[in-house]
């Protein structure tokens, strides 16, 4: 089953691209990639925030995305995971990712060390535990040295 405009347009607003399609020859209708021989490039940002897009409007029940905002702005990922938030609902999504803020709202978080689960838990779990997970928020929070 395909995704309707509505989801389509939804999907776009959501993952931040309403200027990015406005400004294609054919809207939403435009050929992307320099595969196709009129096909429009984007930048990697914009073809984060596409794939998002279409992994939202999905039907799947079940997604993974590895690293799926590596090249946006901490605001825009953000942004992207409130909006992909509410377009998934019904669905579940394993999202692999080494930027931990984009792990917080997760249900259930794993940390793996050497092909192991190391600690799971939700956010706040994992934060109380003081471990591996607590050791690498807060260094990517830039909250200076951690006790461990």
């Amino acid at each position: 089953m395909r995704a309707d405009n509505g989801d389509v347009n939804r999907a776009i607003r959501a993952a931040g691209l309403d200027e990015t399609v406005s400004g294609l020859p054919n809207g939403s209708a435009s050929l992307l990639g320099r595969v196709y021989e009129d096909g429009e490039e984007l930048s990697g940002g914009q073809w984060q925030k596409i794939a998002l897009a279409r992994a939202a409007v999905s039907r799947a029940h079940f997604k993974i995305l590895d690293e799926p905002t590596a090249a946006l702005d901490p605001m825009a990922e953000k942004e992207v995971y409130e909006q992909y938030g509410e377009l998934s609902r019904g669905s579940a999504t394993l999202l692999i990712s080494h930027r931990l803020a984009s792990c917080v709202d997760a249900d259930r978080i794993y940390v793996l060390d050497g092909g192991r689960i190391e600690e799971a838990g939700s956010h706040a779990e994992l934060m109380e535990m003081r471990g591996k997970y607590y050791e690498m928020f807060e260094s990517q929070r830039g909250g200076g040295t951690c006790e461990t």
